[in-house]
């Protein structure tokens, strides 16, 4: 790890030597390059995030999934990554069974068959199955909202790799959450999966998913800092899958809530669920 001003007091060679560790999309290392060096931290994120998502195009986000490790796949990810903070963004697949790697594998393969490029996803802090849950979810995505997903999630791993490069960068929190509640068993919903979209230009297109935690929690929806240009999103809450693991029937096979974002705040929506009713607010 080395400190911010030595990074920016750096060559611009060596600069990009290190963005490539962080991305391997040529085309937002240049467009970044062309700020540096930056006058702040801040100024460096913003510059990042406008590359990520106003300058680049799904080639270049299909060139930064290249230069990533299949999930799953530990021989490739040994092999490449093993000098790099992607070695441990995987750590939970080390423990899983031989069986839900296999799964993981295959289920890889599917999907790079369907799409066209490898799954990507934001690995920090998720066991295998989760993964394998999450996979899962994704390759019922069309082509369209699948690739808006996807780049979230390599925005979401490069930032926590240029963390681990140059020491200093905090960052926000993910400017929407959420909190799924159980209040028929007091517990928290866990496993739940959830899509978040954003109606535009006449339609719903997806931004995010991913299945609440062990605490029923979605801490990471977007890239932290990450902030939404105003209008309408949703949520919609696969309430039925979660119910029926617990081999209980319900009502409502989904709950979508909708809402509006107007400004830069954080936007906290919890749900508090039974089977037969659901509640939720803005929270905080």
């Amino acid at each position: 790890m080395i400190s911010f001003e030595k990074f920016n007091n750096g060559t611009t060679k060596k600069a990009s030597e290190l963005l490539k560790e962080c991305c391997g999309s040529n085309r937002w290392i240049s467009f970044v390059l062309k700020k540096f060096p930056f006058d702040s931290h801040t100024k460096m994120l913003h510059t990042m995030e406008h590359a990520w998502y106003n300058e680049c195009n799904k080639t270049d986000w299909q060139e930064a999934f290249l230069h990533h490790p299949k999930i799953g796949d530990l021989e490739t990810l040994e092999k490449k990554f093993s000098a790099s903070p992607a070695s441990n963004e995987q750590k939970g697949v080390d423990q899983s069974s031989k069986d839900v790697l296999k799964k993981l594998a295959k289920l890889n393969k599917e999907y790079e068959d369907k799409f066209g490029f490898i799954f990507i996803v934001y690995a920090s802090g998720k066991s295998a199955e989760e993964m394998l849950t999450i996979l899962k979810n994704r390759l019922g995505n069309t082509l369209e909202n699948e690739l808006r997903i996807a780049m979230g999630e390599q925005y979401k791993i490069t930032l926590n790799r240029l963390q681990q490069y140059i020491d200093g960068f905090k960052f926000d929190q993910s400017q929407v959450t959420t909190h799924v509640l159980n209040t028929s068993e007091g517990v928290p919903g866990k496993n739940i999966h959830i899509v978040f979209m954003e109606f535009k230009n006449d339609k719903w297109l997806c931004i995010s998913s991913g299945i609440t935690n062990t605490d029923g929690r979605i801490s990471n929806l977007l890239p932290p800092g990450r902030k939404l240009p105003d209008g309408i999103y949703k949520m919609i809450i696969d309430t039925q899958s979660y119910f029926k693991k617990k081999k209980i029937a319900t009502f409502y096979p989904s709950v979508e809530i909708q809402f509006f974002i107007n400004n830069d705040n954080h936007y906290h929506i919890p749900l508090l669920i039974s089977p037969f009713g659901y509640t939720t607010y803005r929270g905080s």
